[in-house]
């Protein structure tokens, strides 16, 4: 065979192997622009119908396998974002509808004495008293209702700054003694007698020490007890509220702290309350890097424990 066949015959067979791969080319990217366009149909028709499918690719592309399982985090993220949507605001309409009702009551008695009074053309130093007790009562609600609001848009800014948690402990509970006092209860303080140093914000912490031990003498005023202690171990701060009183069920206990919360969810219609002032202390603790839990057993104790970063010397 002379040198020109032979270099004829190598020309066919690299012309042989050049064909086979460009087939191979051909078909992967045909192939892989079928499996693009199945994702985009099947991504439209998820959207549309807002359905909780995935998408699924059956194919030996690992790169096409990547790109399906973004698209399935992305879609599963969407869902759970609609759905946080949803229940925030169910929750929402929930808390308008009870904060209305609680504004309601207190505004149908104001209303009431103010047309007696118009009627009779005086007014009496009990009727005054009344009306005076609703209007600052009516006028908590609402300065409650927008703290929750600002705290919750991160409105808020709290400096820190290094305080004794034993003094505002004192603080709070002085400002409580006469109300205890006229209520016949029971109080037991067990503070340290040295300072207890943590870095919080001063006012955040009486707010808190505030919401929950007025807590105690709406919810626990059966017990006729209220413990405010102050325990340490290496790293936290720990200050416990303490009551007596009816307590909150099991049922109940993980949804105490919610904004829209009221124990007029646990079927007892005597006690109502519009449930923002355990939710402010919740927020106001998480805020100050800390945490608000409770426990409960009801009629032997109920503690509300906030833990904040104890200040390391």
């Amino acid at each position: 065979m002379n040198s020109g066949a032979i270099l004829f015959f190598l020309c066919l067979i690299i012309c042989f192997f050049l064909g086979i791969i460009l087939y191979q080319q051909w078909t992967f990217r045909t192939g892989t622009q079928r499996k693009l366009r199945e994702i985009h149909k099947k991504l439209e028709e998820i959207i549309a119908a807002d359905s909780s499918e995935s998408v699924m690719v059956f194919t030996d592309n690992q790169e096409l396998k990547e790109l399906a399982a973004q698209i399935n985090s992305i879609l599963e993220h969407h869902r759970r974002a609609k759905a946080d949507y949803r229940r925030s605001e169910m929750a929402c309409k929930k808390m308008l509808s009870n904060i209305s009702h609680d504004m309601k009551t207190p505004m149908t008695v104001i209303l009431g004495y103010l047309e007696i009074m118009r009627l009779n053309g005086k007014a009496t130093e009990e009727m005054l008293a009344k009306t005076e007790e609703k209007a600052r009562n009516l006028m908590e609600l609402i300065n409650q209702f927008f703290t929750l609001a600002k705290i919750e848009a991160g409105d808020t800014d709290l400096e820190l700054s290094e305080i004794d948690a034993c003094e505002v402990c004192r603080e709070s509970i002085l400002d409580f003694y006469e109300i205890l006092t006229k209520a016949d209860f029971q109080v037991d303080i067990g503070l340290p007698e040295h300072a207890v140093y943590i870095q919080a914000n001063r006012e955040a912490l009486q707010r808190i020490l505030l919401n929950l031990i007025s807590n105690v003498l709406r919810y626990g005023l059966e017990g006729k007890y209220l413990g405010l202690f102050l325990r340490t171990d290496e790293k936290h701060v720990y200050i416990d509220v303490v009551d007596k009183g009816k307590g909150i069920e099991k049922a109940f206990a993980e949804h105490v702290f919610d904004r829209l919360f009221t124990l007029e969810d646990s079927r007892s219609r005597s006690i109502q309350g519009n449930g923002l002032g355990l939710a402010i202390a919740k927020n106001l603790a998480l805020q100050l890097g800390g945490e608000l839990s409770l426990e409960s057993i009801p009629y032997e104790r109920t503690a509300f424990t906030v833990r904040l970063k104890k200040e390391l010397m």
